[in-house]
This record gives structure tokens, sequence and C-alpha cells, in this order.
């Protein structure tokens, strides 16, 4: 469930926080707040569907980078005056860009937030949260894991799950994707997974959650680009973490494609869990979620209607049919030819023109726009979406996330 939003305003925000470090010459902060940007950036021209946007979104990263350069180029100086230049820089210099991975702001998404999956909110607390707050328990042969997959069809709460584990843990948590970790430069991509596990390492106890993770490490094949090969094989030494103390590190991945990850990698990833389709109490838990605060008049067996009504819907399908539904009272407004006042203070409903009181007016004749109340969602409103918003993910996408589950992972 992807809100553009959200990115939107993350954008802004960080924005502004690496304009104020600026005006107080704090280039390090500076730089990692602009680098934050320009993940909401990355994200944005990933998710936003109008391709209008993109282009603007282009620019706009352009000219983040070009910050990010003048900036480096004055911690340097900066460096080099107090002496701490030096054979580290271009290390340094890798470390600072992936700053804007660590998740600074918690997302504010509570393990009640999710819906059902109860195997996998169990796996992501034992994995992340017991080992951080209770570390004296993972001593001798119990250690903690170090790689957990999470796999199952678009749309089934994968990064939403990640999201509520940045939330609820007390360690660092880094937020990674193809875009932060693949550099057109050769041998620069080795580099950068080699900085983030060293950033990692230092701040201990820490999550490293890699989205899209078969975007990077795909199976490996004969006619592979030989710099895409050794991107796999330091990510993969840097997973080992052969000579490395990683205690109280946990790589995170997810993808829809289990089964285009390389072999090795699969391996490496201790306990795979499948994220499936909500079932029908989940879908009932993620209506009332998604419908949140808005006024409705559903009932509780309406729900649950509406959950037996939703089989095979993903929660990504789940949030845009609510948010459809939510629209119905305001395709009413525009449609409605009466409206009557609902109040002493005269707000206008739409109504129909044999109702008391009813007033023949189209929406464009309110005189005021803020005395127009919208109606209550209603059940009917859902039905009506119902008929326009399918389900996304298709069978054959089934059969092959149940194939690989027999096969290699574990429900969720």
């Amino acid at each position: 469930m992807v809100d553009i939003n959200e990115y939107k305003k993350d954008f802004k925000m960080f924005c502004d926080k690496a304009g104020a470090f600026l005006k107080e010459e704090k280039y390090e902060e500076a730089v990692r707040f602009y680098n934050k940007a320009k993940v909401s950036l990355e994200n944005l021209i990933k998710f936003d569907e109008n391709k209008y946007n993109k282009p603007v979104y282009e620019d706009k990263k352009k000219e983040v980078e070009k910050k990010i350069e003048e900036l480096q180029k004055k911690k340097k100086k900066v460096a080099a005056k107090e002496g701490g230049g030096g054979e580290n820089d271009e290390d340094q210099a890798l470390k600072d860009q992936l700053s804007g991975c660590l998740v600074t702001e918690m997302p504010n998404v509570s393990w009640d937030d999710v819906a059902g999956l109860e195997n996998a909110k169990q796996a992501l607390k034992e994995a992340v949260i017991l080992p951080i707050q209770y570390p004296q328990l993972f001593e001798g042969k119990r250690q903690p894991w170090k790689g957990i997959l999470l796999y199952g069809p678009p749309g089934t709460g994968k990064s939403y799950l990640a999201k509520a584990a940045a939330t609820e843990t007390k360690g660092r948590f880094f937020s990674v994707s193809a875009a932060n970790i693949v550099s057109k430069f050769m041998g620069e991509s080795e580099r950068l997974i080699k900085a983030l596990f060293e950033l990692a390492r230092k701040n201990k106890p820490a999550v490293i959650f890699i989205d899209e993770i078969d975007s990077v490490l795909s199976a490996r094949s004969e006619g592979e680009n030989e710099a895409t090969r050794r991107l796999k094989t330091e990510f993969l030494i840097q997973m080992q973490g052969v000579g490395k103390d990683d205690k109280g590190i946990l790589v995170l991945g997810a993808t829809n494609i289990p089964w285009g990850l390389d072999p090795a990698v699969r391996r490496r990833f201790q306990k795979k869990i499948y994220i499936s389709l909500p079932e029908s109490n989940a879908r009932k838990l993620m209506l009332k979620l998604n419908l949140g605060d808005t006024y409705n008049d559903l009932t509780d067996e309406q729900f649950k209607i509406l959950g037996d009504l939703t089989d095979g819907y993903s929660g990504s399908d789940i949030y845009n049919l609510t948010q459809d539904a939510i629209y119905g009272p305001l395709r009413k407004c525009q449609r409605a030819t009466h409206f009557k006042y609902l109040d002493a203070q005269q707000h206008l409903v739409p109504c129909s023109p044999s109702d008391q009181g009813a007033m023949e007016m189209k929406i464009n004749d309110i005189q005021n726009p803020e005395k127009l109340v919208a109606p209550v969602v209603t059940f009917e409103d859902f039905i009506l979406s119902l008929q326009k918003m399918k389900p996304t993910v298709s069978k054959e996408d089934l059969r092959r996330q149940d194939e690989f589950t027999k096969e290699f992972g574990t429900e969720g």
C-alpha cells in the first residue's frame, strides 16, 4: 500500500532539515538529510503512476545530487583544514551517501496495524525485537537470526511489516533499494555494499531492509555482466560475515518473485516466510483499518460480508477498494440535483427530490462551499466499488508462490 503523498511530505521535510543544518554549517547532517530526500524522490519516480510527474522528480533529483556533491567538497575542505583529510575520504563519502537509508523518522506503524500475518509477526519479533531488548537470552548456541526473507504476491504487506519492525525496534533501521547500492561507476557498487554493512556494524544493533531484493540479487547466469556478478559476490561475502562480528545485524529482504533469487542468496536467508493473500477475518479488519474514522454506517455483519466478498484480494487491493468506496459520497454530491439543510448551522447534504425541505440546486450552485457535508459511507458504496475494483493477483502467480513455499518456505 504505497502512499505517494507520504513520500512527498518526506521529501519536503528532509529538504527543510537539510537546509536548517546547512545554515548552521553542519555539512555532514545536511548531506545525510539530502540523501534521505533523494531516496524519497527515487520512490516517487518508482511508484507515482502519473507519467507527467516523473520528469519533475528527475529534475529535482539532479538538483539534490548537485547539492550533495557541493557539500561533499565543502566537507573535504573543512576536513583538510582540520587535518582530517586522508585515505578514507572516499569510503566516508560512500557512507555519507548511504546515510540517507538510515530511518530516523519512525513510520509509526504498530504490529496491531498489520492485519493477520501472525506467524510473520512472531518471526520478526523473535529476530528483531527480542535480541535487542533481551540480549542476555541469546548466548551460546541460541543466536539471533541473521537473515529473513519475506516473499509473496504484490500488495500483501511485506513492506508494511518492515515498517512495523522499524517502529517497534529500538535499534537502527536501514531501508535500502537497488537505487542506493547500484552505481554506473566500475567497482563502486561493491564498495557501497561493503560500506552499508560497515555502517550497520558501527550502529549495532541494526536491521538492513532491502525491498525488491530480486532486482539486485537475481540468479547468476553465464552471460551476466561482470559488474553485476561482483556486486552479488560482495553481498554474499558481507552477509556471510567471515572475519567480522555480525552479531546484532539482521538482513531483512522482501520480494514478489522468490524463485528469481540466486540460490546462494536464498541459502543465506535462514527463514523464508510466505506472506500470502489475507484470509476473510484479516480482510474484514483491513477494511475497518482503511476506513478509519471516515463517517460511515456499516455494521459488523456488513464488514463480515465484505470480508467474504473480497476473496482473492490482496491488502493493496482492499486499500484501493476502500478508497474508491470512500469517494462514493463525493460522487453523490456531484450527481445530486437537490440538497437540504442538515442542521441549524445550515450545513447542506444531497437528498432526494421528495425529501422534506429539498431545494433544487447542484453542487456548483452552493454559495458557501464550506457548508457542504459529505453523506456517510454506506454498504452500498462498497458493493458498487466491488463491481469496478477487481483483484490484481493472478492464479498463476499464486500457484508459483505455493510451489516455492512447499519447497523452501514457511507459511506466514
